[in-house]
């Protein structure tokens, strides 16, 4: 039986882009606070490494997640001047942001840690069973 027979095309919440999506969701914010964590970044700049990283996102995505960052308190940012168009806005994490990323980094390591465990384990699993002999 294949995976599009066992999860017929029409359950959407089986569907292989969808979960990968859901997971990619779950890590953007965590991601985001990162890259602003190194110093001011302008919005395109957070655009670029993301999608360099293979966390595509679109600026229809980071905006609205940039203003709940800002409106909770975990982002600041400020205009600069440029000699090529309009200002530009940078974003930078507030005291209250880098704490927030020191407690999710925290439960990134725990979780990745976690994950990689059972992960490990079914590989293991998997090996031992390749290597029984098949009773014919």
């Amino acid at each position: 039986m294949t995976f599009n027979q066992k999860f017929p095309k029409h359950d959407h919440s089986m569907n292989i882009e969808n979960a990968q999506v859901q997971m990619r969701k779950g890590i953007l914010e965590f991601c985001i606070m990162h890259i602003i964590s190194r110093g001011e970044v302008y919005a395109s700049d957070m655009l670029d490494e993301l999608t360099s990283a293979k966390i595509m996102v679109v600026e229809g995505t980071l905006y609205p997640l940039l203003t709940r960052l800002k409106n909770s308190g975990l982002l600041d940012y400020k205009w600069v001047e440029s000699s090529s168009g309009p200002p530009r806005k940078y974003y930078i994490l507030t005291d209250t942001g880098k704490q927030f990323l020191e407690e999710m980094q925290k439960t990134w390591v725990e979780l990745s840690d976690s994950v990689h465990t059972i992960v490990l384990k079914t590989q293991d699993l998997g090996t031992q069973n390749e290597q029984q002999p098949t009773n014919s």
